[in-house]
């Protein structure tokens, strides 16, 4: 892996780290259906600007079912079940569930013969699940019915990240990442246009939740999804989705900057085990940076 591969994978962690901070905002205010709906519209819509801007092509019409049950299973249903869970869970709890992601994603590229199930990446995930427990310090939860729907929300829709990663990577070999990505939020936002309009008389909108949702939709969901998808054909699957492991990270340090919740000496610690735990999946090798000829 090069150096702007982990570079990249660092922002995704960053900007998609804020993500859970903002469906926490949004979520009661536009509800799980309509939150998803319009953060697909807006994805879409910005996706499609950047498209004609740059005079790229529509997938064609024979591609269009693919990429539809692609974006039921990468971004309709994982958005959807990620904003239920938003309505209970603290969002430190759904950052960490999320953490999930590149375990499912390294299971099932193993169990399709994608890549291999090496000792290096089950340690990187051991180790990235150790430092993500100490860089989140959570509060008490009642451990109701709620909670547990709501932490099954979250590890249903990672493992829906996790396996629709590799699917996706498939779709990359055959259609460019500004496409896929357009074609994919448009097909989204069809499949989730019913019951996000049947939610509208129900929606409470803030100034903070309408501004929470825009970052979502333009940038975590539309800019982001689009460099994923170009990272996607350049690393496997397991490595891109990695960049979950330092969500936690970055949402403990954006909360800590803007939203004054403690930060705690695990942090160091933590941070480094995730770090190390994001080189161990990717095979991303620092002191490799200048040495010529290196992957």
């Amino acid at each position: 892996m090069q150096a702007r591969h982990f570079g990249q994978l660092i922002l995704l962690s960053a900007l998609w780290g804020a993500s859970f901070p903002f469906i926490r905002i949004a979520s009661p205010a536009f509800g799980p259906w309509g939150l998803a709906g319009i953060r697909c519209a807006l994805a879409a819509a910005v996706l499609a600007l950047l498209m004609r801007a740059v005079r790229a092509q529509w997938p064609p019409r024979a591609a269009w079912p693919r990429l539809a049950l692609l974006s039921l299973l990468t971004i309709a249903l994982p958005f959807v079940l990620f904003n239920a869970a938003g309505l209970v869970l603290p969002a430190g709890y759904s950052a960490i569930l999320n953490a999930t992601v590149p375990l499912f994603s390294m299971l099932g590229a193993a169990a399709m013969a994608e890549e291999r199930l090496t000792a290096r990446r089950l340690a990187g995930c051991a180790l990235g699940f150790i430092g993500v427990a100490l860089l989140v310090r959570l509060g008490p939860v009642d451990p109701g019915a709620g909670v547990v729907l709501a932490a099954l929300a979250c590890t249903v829709a990672s493992a829906c990240y996790g396996v629709g990663a590799i699917l996706m990577k498939r779709a990359m070999l055959t259609h460019q990442p500004l496409a896929a990505s357009a074609a994919a939020h448009l097909a989204a936002t069809l499949i989730l246009a019913i019951p996000a309009a049947a939610s509208v008389p129900r929606m409470q909108p803030s100034m903070q939740a309408v501004v929470a949702v825009a970052v979502l939709g333009t940038i975590t969901s539309g800019l982001m999804y689009w460099v994923s998808m170009r990272l996607l054909r350049e690393i496997p699957a397991t490595a891109a989705t990695s960049s979950a492991l330092m969500i936690p990270l970055f949402g403990v340090t954006w909360g800590g900057l803007f939203l004054d919740e403690p930060v705690t000496a695990g942090m160091v610690p933590g941070a480094l085990l995730v770090l190390a735990a994001t080189a161990l999946i990717t095979g991303f090798n620092p002191l490799a940076w200048r040495r010529p000829g290196s992957p």
